[in-house]
């Protein structure tokens, strides 16, 4: 972490830290090693495993490596600086974002290599990215371009901004009709090359699309989709449009298909100049216990590892108004719930501070602040119990808190994660 995250003040700005820290500093709090539940963090509270961080670091970093992918993981998922700067440590590239303010707070925290995974057409961001570009000669940039309108917008933003760096891009290949963002033929690729190559504000430095909207996506229309953005990049390297270029960027890789990727980036031919075969998968960082857990590609190469869910929201019993009901204090505010609902998956006994499994306890509904609970015959359940329960999707659970505590297996809390949504 930062040294001025470690030196922010603990206050109300920050769900379930201990009342009783108002007033000292993040590091010193993290420097007492507090436990999770006597230490006296309030529910709900959000904890990430501090071993499953680590192990999900090490497992993408090895993977990368064995598989010849430079790696830009996707930082709109958890939007930490200090998770960016252990990415980055663990041999990442850069840290890709989705926009602009993202971009900002990536330059703030010093991230030296940014991708931003959009076209870039807002004209203020444009003016910023200029004088940041001019600022810093260390700083590279790159994104997407899918349209020549688009092209145009930059080309006069950043002629406007009296930009002294051309802003290198990537021609988006859409994945398909009906996709999401993207040029969806080569013919309107090669147009926005064409666009590109007439300004002197942009420099093409390759191709790039998202294989996960590929309409319904399996192992062979991702496959080829892959095939057909690796083609791009040898088409346009045959034409002489990456002239201007130090190397070509082939990208792709959202957290379901990454297998596909560097499978079929693999294959990708020796061009005019060295290849930079870019992996964006961003949400291995916590992995899940829901969506990701379904559709990792580890689940189809397992031989090379798995994932491990680093999330758990730990709420209390607040109400038990019937043998099959129960409710917690914690809601929509403080849990996923746009992919799954959440899994209840232990209890810590209010009593006695034991941990048994969440048997016959199931989460069947949230409201803005609790959490519907049906409960069997054989749940072992009271008010004053904590449930700990996992979530799904990654990318909407780090944005509903701003310091997340890090937690060891015994409930041990070493650090904390600041997040900046």
């Amino acid at each position: 972490m930062a040294a001025d995250e470690h030196a922010e003040y603990v206050d109300h700005r920050f769900k379930g830290l201990p009342p009783d820290a108002e007033g000292l500093t993040v590091g010193a709090l993290a420097a007492e090693r507090r436990s999770l539940f006597t230490g006296g963090f309030t529910t709900p509270v959000l904890a990430l495993s501090a071993e499953s961080v680590e192990h999900n670091l090490a497992l993408l970093e090895t993977y990368a490596e064995r598989h010849g992918l430079a790696f830009a993981p996707h930082g709109k998922t958890s939007m930490a600086p200090q998770l960016f700067a252990r990415q980055l440590e663990r041999g990442a590239w850069g840290i890709t974002a989705a926009v602009p303010h993202q971009v900002r707070v990536y330059r703030a925290f010093g991230i030296p290599r940014i991708f931003l995974a959009n076209e870039l057409v807002d004209a203020a961001a444009l003016r910023w990215l200029a004088a940041e570009l001019d600022r810093d000669p260390g700083f590279r940039f790159v994104c997407y371009v899918d349209s020549v309108r688009g092209v145009e917008l930059m080309d006069e933003a950043l002629r406007a901004a009296g930009a002294g760096r051309p802003v290198e891009v990537v021609v988006e290949l859409g994945a398909g009709e009906g996709a999401r963002t993207g040029a969806r033929t080569e013919a309107q690729c090669a147009a926005v090359a064409d666009a590109v190559a007439a300004v002197p504000t942009l420099r093409l430095t390759g191709v790039a699309g998202y294989e996960g909207e590929v309409p319904g996506a399996d192992n062979g229309t991702v496959r080829a989709w892959l095939r057909r953005l690796v083609a791009l990049a040898e088409e346009f390297d045959r034409a002489g449009r990456f002239a201007g270029a130090e190397e070509i960027v082939v990208s792709a890789g959202g957290s379901a298909w990454f297998d596909a990727v560097a499978e079929v980036f693999a294959d990708v031919p020796a061009l005019s100049r060295p290849v930079c075969r870019l992996l964006r998968s961003g949400a291995y960082i916590s992995h899940d216990d829901g969506h990701y857990r379904r559709l990792t590609p580890f689940n189809r190469v397992a031989g090379e590892g798995a994932l491990q869910p680093a999330f758990r929201l730990w709420a209390q019993v607040v109400s038990r108004p019937s043998a099959a009901q129960a409710f917690v204090n914690a809601g929509k505010r403080d849990a996923a719930y746009d992919l799954d609902l959440p899994e209840a998956q232990v209890v810590r006994d209010g009593r006695t501070g034991a941990i048994r499994p969440a048997t016959g306890i199931t989460v069947t509904g949230l409201s803005d602040q609790h959490g519907w609970l049906a409960t069997s015959p054989e749940a072992e359940l009271e008010v004053g119990d904590w449930v700990g329960m996992g979530l799904s999707h990654p990318c909407t659970s780090f944005d509903k808190w701003q310091l997340i505590p890090l937690v060891e297996a015994d409930g041990t809390v070493t650090d904390f994660v600041r997040t900046y949504f």
